[in-house]
């Protein structure tokens, strides 16, 4: 019976670690497929056909795999393994596309993959025993989402393109950052009450947040300049999740104020990494880059 004690904590961590981080990473292979399937069958058609809807369903269950794990772990251990879709679309792009990943592409992946992996062994979060208040929790997303809601004024009133895709990308990014809270929340309803999950308000405000951060996505999309938006979004959702995490869960990385900073020289290093990535897939994914040679050619024929 001792041992069996003494090893309750070893398999505790281990749920609480190993299974949501693994679980982490199956969202983010998941989510990059449906992603991509999406983005290809969009490209093809010009409007949402089979292969659209079967990349949005595989894309579902990866979403499920991240509620799931962000139900079992840590904000701050979920959140960044799940940025590791933009680096999973790399392969999938180019086996799609009959080419090879370029050399900078399969650099800053490895960037990615080391500061993601750095911050975890050195880190080690934790969850964390407390839950946001509902009225807390409601207080917060709501003025969060006025903001956001300033910031979208803001983007329909500028005239440049870069200015209203950042606008809207960033926007975009934060509600999906806010629903990665929610989700944890409502996850932990659903394991620990599922039949009582319906009482709760944050179900609804995570259905609220949701439909707002897709109408903001595609605002950003639709801005024109994807190679903007696209890195914004990428982002701001891991870096607002986790500092509501922090902030209304405490959920805490226990570590000194010296890898205090090594750890947010980590974080901004993995930032850089999914920007860079994330504008190598905007590059691809534009159309509007596409046409600009040959719109330059053309322009210096007819004024030869």
């Amino acid at each position: 019976m001792g041992k069996i004690a003494a090893l309750r904590p070893d398999s505790l961590e281990g749920m609480h670690t190993w299974v949501p981080a693994l679980l982490a990473v199956l969202a983010a292979a998941l989510i990059a497929t449906g992603t991509v399937l999406r983005q290809k069958a969009s490209q093809r058609s010009g409007a949402i056909a089979k292969g659209w809807w079967f990349g949005a369903a595989i894309a579902v269950v990866g979403f499920g795999f991240q509620a799931y794990a962000l139900g079992l772990g840590s904000i701050l251990l979920v959140q960044p393994l799940v940025v590791l879709a933009v680096l999973f679309a790399l392969p999938l792009e180019a086996k799609i596309d009959h080419r090879r990943p370029s050399t900078m592409d399969w650099v800053w992946g490895a960037v990615l993959v080391g500061a993601v992996v750095t911050f975890l062994l050195i880190a080690r979060p934790v969850p964390s025993e407390r839950r946001a208040s509902p009225v807390l929790l409601a207080i917060t997303v709501t003025v969060l989402i006025v903001g956001l809601i300033g910031m979208v004024v803001l983007a329909e009133r500028c005239r440049t393109a870069h200015t209203k895709a950042l606008c809207y990308g960033i926007a975009s990014g934060a509600l999906f950052g806010i629903a990665a809270l929610l989700i944890k929340s409502v996850a932990l309803h659903i394991i620990h009450a599922p039949t009582e999950v319906l009482l709760h308000a944050d179900v609804y405000l995570l259905a609220i947040v949701i439909a707002l951060a897709v109408l903001a996505q595609q605002r950003a999309f639709g801005a024109g300049d994807i190679q903007t938006s696209f890195p914004a979004m990428n982002v701001m959702e891991p870096a607002v999740s986790m500092a509501l995490g922090v902030i209304l869960l405490g959920e805490n990385l226990r570590v000194g104020v010296g890898k205090s900073i090594l750890l947010t020289a980590i974080l901004l290093v993995a930032a850089v990494a999914v920007v860079k990535l994330a504008q190598h897939s905007a590059v691809r994914h534009d159309p509007v880059s596409d046409t600009k040679p040959r719109d330059e050619k053309s322009r210096r024929a007819v004024q030869a």
